[in-house]
């Protein structure tokens, strides 16, 4: 393992360096090779979706039209040559959801076993099962038995509706702005750098990719604050992820405008997933002498 990628981590990550520097030294990186496809298709599709729901998005606005949210934009895929995009989105969902899986069991980013370390890998877990679940949404659509609405479209409704699911509705709302405040501190201190390969392209784009990172954060922190509302409220309106944050943004003062501007960062975003694809570092499987845009750029 590369003294460049050691120390590019050691600050970003969650066990002490010693533990990190101890479990890389005791891994042979052609071990890990096989997980490497699957890393590269799972970002690959997450970009797919992210670039379908943006592009969908400012075309119809261009055309006069309004934002879509995940379903809308699947379902405008559907059909003719769309329908080839589409089944690439769920193989590529997919293969995230077992990338997160496989990446928290074999520990592929040498997380380690303390306490914060099994966080981190629980963390890894619970976001492929939210993908798989996007994926199967992604499948509804292609077999068309998506009903007319958001998937599940009285569920919140129901579980305001009582004390217990107004607790966890709540708990929801909390631990998804908890999910925003990482992306937005990850744009904040760019700590996805240590997770990228230095090369020309990744130099040149480092702009772009912290304002995608930065928007992915600000769309998670609104459907977290929808979520809080309507478990405050009991209202019977149902956040149904980023179409609820295009709905709300278009109410606003300058709605289009800002609408369009998160379009633009969400494109930033599969841009960054894209990169990732390409470029990511997975520590246990880098080879020696992989140096990360973390060290190219003067990450202390």
């Amino acid at each position: 393992m590369s003294d460049h990628l050691k120390s590019g981590l050691a600050n970003r990550t969650l066990p002490s360096q010693k533990t990190r520097d101890e479990i890389l030294d005791q891994i042979n990186p052609d071990d890990f090779s096989w997980a490497i496809p699957i890393m590269r298709a799972g970002y690959g599709g997450r970009a797919l979706v992210y670039l379908t729901i943006a592009g969908t998005s400012l075309w119809s606005i261009w055309q006069g039209g309004e934002a879509k949210g995940t379903t809308a934009a699947l379902e405008w895929l559907d059909g003719g040559w769309g329908t080839i995009v589409l089944l690439f989105i769920i193989l590529g969902l997919a293969a995230y959801a077992l990338w997160r899986v496989v990446d928290s069991i074999w520990d592929l980013e040498a997380y380690g076993r303390g306490m914060k370390g099994l966080v981190a890998r629980t963390a890894m877990i619970v976001t492929g099962l939210i993908h798989l679940v996007m994926a199967g949404l992604a499948v509804t659509v292609l077999i068309d038995h998506q009903s007319e609405g958001s998937p599940g479209g009285g569920t919140l409704t129901e579980l305001a509706a009582s004390s217990t699911g107004t607790m966890l509705l709540g708990a929801a709302g909390l631990l998804t702005l908890g999910a925003a405040g990482y992306y937005l501190h990850k744009a904040w201190d760019e700590g996805y750098r240590v997770h990228l390969r230095a090369n020309q392209l990744t130099r040149r784009l480092n702009t772009l990719l912290k304002m995608g990172v930065a928007a992915n954060g600000v769309v998670i922190g609104v459907i977290g604050a929808l979520i809080l509302k309507a478990a405050i409220s009991a209202s019977a309106e149902n956040p149904d992820g980023i179409g609820s944050v295009f709905d709300w943004l278009q109410e606003q003062v300058f709605g289009q405008i800002l609408v369009t501007a998160l379009c633009l960062g969400l494109l930033g975003f599969a841009l960054f997933c894209w990169i990732n694809a390409m470029y990511r570092v997975v520590p246990k499987a880098s080879q020696s002498g992989t140096e990360t845009l973390g060290d190219a750029l003067g990450d202390n």
